[in-house]
């Protein structure tokens, strides 16, 4: 794969089911690098046979009506500065409408349990930026109150309100079921239609705490309904027979934590299916079965897989594979998702007796060569570690990118990774592995990285060169004596963290990582993120566990990458650190991104993602030569 190909790989995502299973509508994203821009429209499945189903080229999060005769999604207005408005469009064909004109747009809709209502987030400018132009607005001075006053990869927040709003499925004026102070994530309608359910930020209380509410919203306008104690909660669902369930964590002093199911019975929350011990999510709305039991997509050691969780608290698998299933829908009897694999981008499959039937042959049309890895586990002071090792065609030795993911709480594995492919692609050898720290090993291995970052030589760090130097050992081409190290985000971390100690190294990549946690107060959610990782408030702590307190120990040459608009892992960060080892005599380089955010190298601007790769590999070209 070169850089380039990256505009040959379709994106799958949202596949929704009609409600008598004929169809599925689901969302195609292609990248224009020609054009710097992500077209997305939205497909349909029918009769076996795959094809476009709307015309426009930001089309997404596709809505069956109950009664299945119309479709409902995002696109943007006439005018798309004002961005995402609800569209309907008739199942049978036909023209899309679309019923709303909200000032900044929508950030999701969800269809009544009748049809005969819409509920919606909205988002609109706050009283003090109302009426402005565009000038006028960028123009005054920010008078900031809140610590998330920016998001990343959302910009500037402060200015701007969501709300709960409902609307009558033929249109006219949205009714707003929330106070200004609110912040919804996500809405999900009671069964029986007579309330939206939200979760939702109150105030400071994400920024400062790391916690969310949950209420009840009644359609008539009636005063809300919390439901339960705030915490981390990431999705609410209703069963069928209207028992509310959240997924997160009800006790925040357990963070790092894999996520939970709870069923609310009478406002507490009661656990179940804790013997799973794996980060999971449920479609929107939630995949029920006749006796309550709900499936989900799993986290496990380098796979997603399918499980059902049953009201009783007992689990079962589904499906498994060395593979990724990205998302689930079901309706009619079906039960179908997005499959990828290590070596070919999604396609849409359906599930039957554990086993995954192709409906689509969008990726595979592509023909863009991916690359299947080589696994290995290891052992290494008793836990296990899954390693991961990409190699180019061929039979010589080759020299060898160590990959670190981010997170940490993330996850490497049976994927279609652009990353992999493009070093590959250049005759690299790859090898990457999940460390103590990394989700989809459970609770015990997640919280292995908590409050040790402050150590000469930590112990996700010793993971992370235990698993390199088994890879070297286990696969003869790849080249032991030529090596670099890359990593984003707490990759960047621990990869400036390694450099401190290890001096093996070629050269480099650190990018978008946190060099300091002092600073760190400055990200979007520096103020409870660092407490989960640290524990701890002190700042000569804080500067102890950073990687550029012991900066002053490196001598790999570096080429530092960071983006001018990321809010996550702000630019000073990477700022900090090329000055630092500038000051030292390192070989050391900047690269900055204009206007990207803390995911460029996932979904910056295509131009910028080619840009990226392309200077990597010239920059690690110079110290590893490929022969």
């Amino acid at each position: 794969m070169q850089p380039l190909d990256i505009s040959r790989l379709r994106s799958i995502s949202d596949p929704a089911v009609s409600p008598d299973g004929s169809a599925i509508a689901f969302v195609v994203t292609e990248t224009s690098v020609d054009d710097d821009e992500y077209r997305s429209s939205i497909w349909l499945w029918r009769d076996g046979e795959v094809a476009p189903f709307t015309s426009g080229t930001k089309d997404r999060h596709p809505r069956w009506s109950p009664d299945g005769r119309s479709l409902a999604f995002l696109r943007p207005g006439d005018d798309e500065k004002r961005g995402a408005q609800l569209a309907v469009m008739p199942t049978d064909g036909g023209e899309a409408r679309i019923l709303t004109d909200v000032e900044l747009g929508l950030g999701g809709f969800e269809w009544s349990p009748d049809g005969t209502r819409f509920a919606m987030v909205t988002i609109g400018w706050a009283e003090t930026a109302d009426g402005l132009d565009t000038e006028e607005r960028a123009r005054r001075p920010r008078r900031i109150t809140s610590p998330m006053w920016r998001f990343d990869n959302q910009g500037y927040r402060y200015d701007k309100v969501k709300a709960v709003a409902v609307m009558v499925s033929d249109g006219g004026e949205p009714t707003t079921l929330t106070p200004t102070d609110w912040r919804p994530q996500s809405i999900t309608w009671h069964p029986d239609g007579s309330a939206v359910g939200v979760i939702t930020e109150v105030g400071d209380s994400l920024a400062m705490r790391g916690v969310v509410e949950v209420h009840e919203l009644p359609i008539d306008g009636g005063a809300s309904i919390p439901l339960v104690g705030e915490a981390s909660w990431s999705q609410l669902l209703y069963r069928p027979d209207g028992i509310a369930h959240l997924i997160g964590t009800a006790d925040i002093s357990n963070l790092p934590c894999a996520p939970v199911l709870y069923r609310l019975d009478s406002g507490t929350p009661m656990a179940l299916g804790t013997g799973l011990d794996r980060d999971i999510t449920a479609t929107p709305g939630g995949i029920w079965s006749d006796d309550g039991a709900l499936t989900v997509i799993a986290q496990d050691r380098g796979r997603q897989i399918v499980v059902e969780l049953d009201a009783d608290g007992g689990h079962r698998e589904l499906f498994r594979k060395d593979a990724f299933v990205t998302a689930l829908a079901a309706g009619g009897g079906r039960l179908v998702g997005v499959l990828e694999h290590a070596d070919r981008g999604g396609e849409l499959v359906e599930f039957t007796d554990g086993v995954a039937t192709e409906l689509s042959t969008i990726n595979t049309e592509a023909d863009v060569p991916l690359v299947a890895p080589r696994h290995l586990v290891i052992e290494r002071d008793g836990v296990e570690l899954d390693v991961w090792i990409y190699l180019p065609p061929g039979d010589g030795t080759v020299p060898v990118l160590f990959n670190i993911h981010g997170g940490p709480a993330a996850q490497y594995g049976w994927f279609p990774f652009d990353e992999f492919q493009v070093w590959v692609g250049a005759g690299y050898g790859v090898v990457a592995t999940n460390p103590r720290g990394a989700s989809g090993a459970g609770d015990a291995f997640m919280k292995g990285c908590v409050g040790v970052w402050g150590e000469e030589q930590p112990p996700d760090a010793l993971d992370l060169l235990a698993a390199l130097d088994a890879a070297v050992a286990a696969e003869p081409r790849l080249d032991g004596d030529r090596v670099g190290i890359m990593g984003g985000s707490y990759g960047g971390l621990i990869t400036t963290k390694i450099l401190s100690f290890d001096h093996r190294w070629a050269c480099a990549v650190p990018e978008r990582g946190v060099y300091n946690w002092v600073s760190m107060m400055a990200s979007d959610i520096g103020q409870f993120f660092t407490e989960v990782y640290l524990r701890t408030d002190d700042p000569i702590e804080r500067w102890r566990m950073s990687s550029l307190s012991v900066a002053d120990r490196i001598t790999t040459p570096c080429l530092v990458i960071h983006s001018d608009a990321d809010h996550r892992c702000p630019p000073d960060q990477g700022q900090q650190l090329f000055g630092t080892l500038l000051a030292n005599g390192v070989p050391v380089e900047y690269l900055e991104f204009p206007g990207e955010g803390h995911e460029l190298s996932r979904s910056g601007t295509p131009k910028h993602r080619v840009e990226r790769f392309e200077a990597i590999l010239e920059y690690v070209g110079r110290y590893l030569p490929v022969d």
